[in-house]
């Protein structure tokens, strides 16, 4: 309950942040409710705190927040310069942390109703997010799709809630598991419902073929935005995922397994095709981020292991390494000229040194290249799929991995190649909170790639 006022309170001060001329107090404020935020998870363990038979902060709400929550603290300081706005900065910061608010909601509902409204809380800020370049086409036309779509998809997870209370009789996630649990055969009304809710839940993680959004909405928001949505708001809408079907829908696994898995490998194959043939940064990471989509996905199907705690750990490896590569991206545009090519990447090597080094082990990170801890990630996936006879799956994904390493590949060898003279090479000086977001990011990468089990045994 500590974190879920935490959060809403800071989000409320946010508001008023503005009448109140917290400007340069805000973002200390932000950073140290963060770390806050973390300390009290830390405090609660074990403590499993039903509140209001609503929401349960379990181990896996605490651990799931507290990796969204140090997520979150790293954007925050690399998004320093979005915040810079002298008219709209309370607005931002406030968005921002409701949609923190409504991520605390899907890791920790008991309840159909308050996953409901966390997917609620999370996306209307998030539409509001997408189109703050309120001046430029691009922007405004990603929030107008996102917000379209995102409208036809909560209507679906609402009337899948509907139609699995008309059968129920409860909203209560543990009553539905027993419900269907004891019941002999599954109801078609129950299966309508979790079909309607499986889609909408594979809408928010950019599933295929749910994944359609996803590229031209990444590629028109902000480039801190989207790095928020590919890295906090994918982590909690996995835990969100992975908590109402490993529950709830527990009893139904063998009805949905097959869909899933077949989600899965088309996610992962139509996702990494497509993003070798892309000449623009921010698409081909927003196609990346579908990918590794994918790959969590499999978690949810992988019931005989620690999925969990794989699922954990795969997402905190996948959102330094976005958040590392976005943070390069962005300091490219801007010394580019907004161009977000590969090509603006040549000579990257001369220009910056900590940029090219920063990149290239978050994009051999994300390609699964030894011995980083995106490696070790997609082999304790791989290994749960195959120990639940999922071979093909891991077949598939080894195929995905090693069309990935391509695309990543082709900014690298960009960075690293001879450069023209006819390019920039003018050094680039990066902003002290960029360095060391950088830095953090790396450390954090080596760290997890030889110590895994800090994450993998925590659940």
């Amino acid at each position: 309950m500590k974190e879920l006022l935490l959060l809403s309170g800071l989000g409320v001060l946010a508001l008023v942040s503005g009448l109140l001329n917290l400007r340069k107090i805000m973002m200390p404020l932000v950073l140290t409710g963060l770390l806050a935020n973390i300390g009290f998870c830390i405090y609660d363990w074990n403590s499993n705190e039903l509140v209001y038979n609503m929401l349960m902060m379990d181990n896996f709400a605490l651990a799931f927040s507290i990796i969204f929550s140090a997520t979150a603290f790293l954007w925050f300081i690399s998004a320093k310069d979005y915040f810079a706005d002298d008219n709209n900065f309370s607005d931002h910061y406030a968005l921002v942390l409701f949609t923190l608010t409504g991520g605390l909601l899907l890791v920790s509902f008991t309840n159909m109703v308050m996953l409901f409204l966390g997917i609620e809380i999370l996306s209307i800020p998030l539409f509001v997010l997408v189109g703050s370049h309120k001046t430029k086409l691009r922007s405004n036309e990603a929030a107008f799709k996102y917000f379209l779509l995102g409208s036809f998809a909560s209507a679906f997870m609402l009337f899948g809630i509907t139609l699995i209370y008309g059968i129920t009789g409860s909203f209560n996630t543990q009553a539905i598991a027993v419900f269907l649990s004891q019941a002999g055969t599954v109801h078609a009304l129950v299966f309508a419902g979790m079909l309607c809710i499986l889609m909408s839940l594979a809408f928010k993680v950019s599933a295929a073929p749910f994944h359609f959004w996803a590229p031209d909405v990444y590629q028109g928001a902000p480039t801190h935005i989207t790095a928020y949505m590919s890295t906090v708001v994918k982590t909690v809408a996995f835990a969100a995922f992975f908590r109402v079907f490993q529950t709830s829908f527990g009893a139904m696994q063998e009805d949905y397994m097959l869909a899933l898995a077949i989600m899965s490998a088309v996610t992962l194959l139509v996702s990494n095709i497509t993003a070798a043939v892309q000449e623009n940064v921010k698409r081909m990471l927003a196609y990346s981020s579908i990918s590794h989509a994918g790959f969590m996905l499999i978690t949810v199907l992988t019931i005989r292991t620690h999925s969990a705690g794989i699922l954990l750990y795969y997402a905190m490896v996948y959102s330094i390494s976005s958040i590392c590569a976005f943070a390069v991206l962005k300091q490219v545009k801007i010394h580019s000229g907004g161009r977000e090519m590969i090509s603006t990447f040549k000579g990257l090597l001369v220009r910056n040194k900590l940029m090219a080094f920063s990149m290239s082990l978050a994009l051999l990170s994300m390609s699964g290249i030894p011995p980083l801890a995106g490696f070790m990630a997609k082999y304790m996936v791989f290994v749960a799929a195959i120990n639940n006879d999922y071979l093909w799956l891991a077949v598939v994904g080894v195929i995905a991995s090693l069309i990935a390493v391509f695309y990543y590949f082709k900014i690298i060898i960009v960075m690293f190649g001879n450069t023209p003279d006819d390019i920039d090479n003018s050094t680039i000086i990066l902003p002290a909170h960029i360095r060391i977001v950088l830095v953090i990011c790396c450390i954090g990468m080596l760290l997890l790639a030889v110590m895994p089990d800090i994450l993998l045994t925590i659940l």
